[in-house]
């Protein structure tokens, strides 16, 4: 697609979802959104369309389409399948901006509905759909609501952008009563022809969307998503993603541990964390991470301050953050000296910060207990408070707090949050005061600090100068090429060949077909020995008895070699790593959407189990390594874990770049590539590929 035909499709979307004209097609549904606009005031004109009907909510009706007094700018579809198609078919021809429709019995019916998906498809032509089988959108900054039911969003004047794939999600978050300011509600539905990647582009494209948040199940384009991310992290506008589905990977050969680790969901995670776009759980943080970034954008890191006048909401926040990448710095003493100054004696200053009751309802103590603790600049400063809803002579005292904070952050140029131990103890008044300051409401706790680590986790990978990755989704053209030749194992030897030939360090060994010769073969390499089965046919040698290790006696070898080789037509004897301080994952596998992707993580026999890996997308850099090692839940291991020595990382890099420099030049054809173990000895001490098993494409690795 050129450049002028997406700028064109573009400024077509932004019409319909700016509408100044629309047009209202149907009957019950097209009532309701007659009704939901007024209830916004939108300042345009509505055109129903009913040949049943002389009027519709006080509104003439015309006839058919052709009787509009000019081409809307925006349409709502609520009739059958069939005719949806004809009237968008006749938008189109005339001009309109676009259209929502509202039918279902499209491609999520399967059968006729797939014969219906691509009819409506060419009756839009360049025209934009959202749906079908979806609500349509709300837009809060200028009343237009093309949505055929009750809905509990406010106007804005800025605001975030949201677009779900659900319908019935859209409608609840319309109902959030957490002052998410709201700017843009988009349901998508089937995405026939409107996307993800397009409300994306639609929102950078508006200069009144401060965030956005997308709810799938999966993208459709990673590539202009990609690229999209990147716009995005340029202009300063964060994006978050909630997305459900744990899904298998599909097509791809599912022979190594390798592919059996992966997961739609943890690649998804690998490219998120790549792009910069914050990944939460559950509704209420996709909500409350918006929140915080609507109101100051992304984190620039995780160094947190938090204050309460409770000392078990201090230790409930030191617990659930204990588990996320949130850091609560120590006072330095001058900093402890200056904080203990607005307090009395009773209270140990620390962070979190106890600051007990002794100056609750002083606002003017409070004010500087909350200004000096403020002082050292962390990236955040959370003030713990619940307030009551129903009493205003109660409230009136709790927002002596609010307005300490308020005025403590204005002083000292400090990002403030205030957090609810208890979700619904926010009143609107209070949580209206803090926005109105740009100080976020968050509600919830352990939501909260989900927020705090998603913006925190976006600003910081703002700031990393990472390349874009590179994603190879497969194509028709390459799924073609893929099914011209069967894709074949390569046995060990020939593996670890293509790796050293790589630049990876590969054990010392000898290929063998006898009993004697094996026991000549160790003789060679000296003792102690490993003796594998050779073979393109064992994928897995450990599940068949096809590895014996640590071998230092020739009658062992012989016995061994006999009984493997009743299975095996050759052996492979191997000389034994020794000095071992970890044993590591090093695999790649392909995905149809993703292309090629990284994983490193714990190995050994118990990789599955232990389930300690990260997921990389190519191409891979050295920080990108280290960063992905260090996250590691077993990465004390080799950074030398009670007196032991600390794992040559530098080498487990080098053996990571190795292999990315082999796959991204695509010469070998490799589909998967499992190292493990990657033996790591201590520091310059090297890293060793103990054992490997590749899969390439039809007529490679001959």
């Amino acid at each position: 697609m050129t450049a002028t035909i997406a700028g064109a499709r573009l400024q077509r979307l932004q019409r319909l979802l700016d509408p100044r004209t629309i047009a209202v097609i149907g009957g019950a549904e097209a009532c309701q959104v007659i009704q939901q606009c007024r209830k916004l005031q939108f300042a345009g004109e509505i055109w129903p369309v009913n040949p049943r009907r002389d009027t519709m909510e006080g509104l003439p009706c015309r006839s058919n389409i052709a009787e509009l007094p000019a081409p809307p700018d925006a349409a709502f579809i609520a009739i059958p399948a069939a005719p949806s198609i004809e009237a968008i078919d006749m938008l189109s021809r005339v001009g309109a901006g676009g259209a929502v429709c509202y039918a279902a019995g499209f491609k999520e019916i399967g059968g006729d509905g797939n014969e219906r998906h691509q009819r409506l498809i060419e009756a839009a032509a360049a025209m934009p759909i959202i749906g079908p089988n979806c609500y349509g959108f709300i837009n809060l900054t200028s009343g237009a609501a093309l949505w055929p039911d009750y809905h509990g969003a406010r106007r804005v004047q800025r605001g975030v952008a949201i677009f779900s794939q659900s319908g019935n999600v859209s409608l609840n978050l319309s109902m959030q009563r957490r002052r998410l300011p709201l700017a843009w509600l988009v349901s998508l539905g089937n995405q026939a022809v409107v996307g993800v990647e397009d409300g994306i582009a639609a929102a950078l494209a508006s200069d009144r969307i401060t965030a956005i948040g997308i709810h799938i199940e999966g993208l459709g384009d990673l590539p202009r998503f990609a690229r999209l991310a990147q716009q995005a992290k340029c202009q300063g506008v964060p994006i978050v993603a909630l997305k459900s589905g744990r899904s298998a990977l599909g097509a791809r050969i599912a022979v190594s541990h390798t592919a059996t680790l992966a997961g739609e969901s943890a690649l998804y995670d690998s490219l998120f964390e790549r792009l910069g776009i914050g990944r939460v759980a559950t509704p209420e943080e996709f909500i409350e991470t918006l929140k915080l970034l609507s109101i100051g954008g992304a984190l620039p890191g995780a160094r947190i301050a938090s204050m309460s006048c409770s000392g078990g909401e201090a230790a409930l926040v030191a617990d659930l953050a204990g588990g996320r990448d949130l850091e609560f710095p120590a006072l330095t003493p001058s900093h402890r000296r200056a904080v203990q100054a607005t307090l009395n004696d009773y209270v140990h200053v620390s962070n979190p910060l106890d600051y007990h009751t002794f100056i609750w309802g002083d606002r003017a103590r409070m004010c500087d207990t909350f200004g000096a603790m403020m002082l050292a600049k962390f990236d955040l400063t959370l003030l713990i408070l619940d307030l009551p809803a129903d009493d205003r002579t109660a409230l009136a005292r709790w927002l002596q707090a609010v307005r300490a904070f308020i005025e403590a952050c204005r002083a000292t140029g400090a990002r403030g949050a205030l957090v609810t131990m208890l979700s619904e103890n926010l009143p609107d008044e209070a949580s209206r005061l803090l926005a109105e300051n740009g100080i976020a409401p968050l509600q919830g706790l352990d939501q909260a600090l989900a927020a705090v680590e998603a913006a925190a986790a976006i600003g910081c990978a703002w700031a990393r100068a990472v390349e874009a990755p590179t994603l190879t989704p497969t194509t028709a053209a390459t799924a073609a090429a893929a099914a011209a030749g069967e894709p074949r194992i390569l046995d060990e030897f020939r593996a670890k060949r293509l790796l050293a030939q790589a630049g990876l360090s590969v054990a010392p060994s000898v290929v063998v077909d006898s009993p004697e010769s094996a026991v000549a073969a160790a003789g060679q390499l000296g003792y102690p020995v490993a003796l594998k089965a050779l073979s393109e046919h064992i994928a897995h040698k450990t599940e068949v008895g096809g590895v014996v290790l640590d071998l230092r006696e020739d009658e062992h070898i012989r016995k061994q070699a006999a009984r493997m080789l009743a299975g095996a037509e050759q052996l492979l004897v191997e000389k034994m790593v020794e000095g071992v301080v970890a044993e590591l994952l090093l695999g790649v596998g392909h995905d149809r959407q993703f292309g090629h992707y990284f994983i490193i993580g714990f190995g050994g026999t118990l990789v599955e189990l232990i389930g300690d890996r990260r997921m990389l997308l190519p191409p891979l850099d050295e920080a990108q390594l280290r960063r992905a090692l260090d996250r590691l839940k077993t990465a004390p291991l080799l950074r030398g874990y009670r007196g032991r020595p600390a794992a040559d990382i530098d080498s487990v890099v080098r053996c990571a770049l190795a292999l990315g420099r082999l796959v991204e030049s695509g010469a070998a054809g490799i589909i998967e590539v499992e190292i493990n173990p990657l033996m790591v000895k201590s520091e310059n001490k090297g890293a060793i590929v103990a054992d490997a098993l590749l899969t390439v494409g039809g007529g490679h690795g001959r």
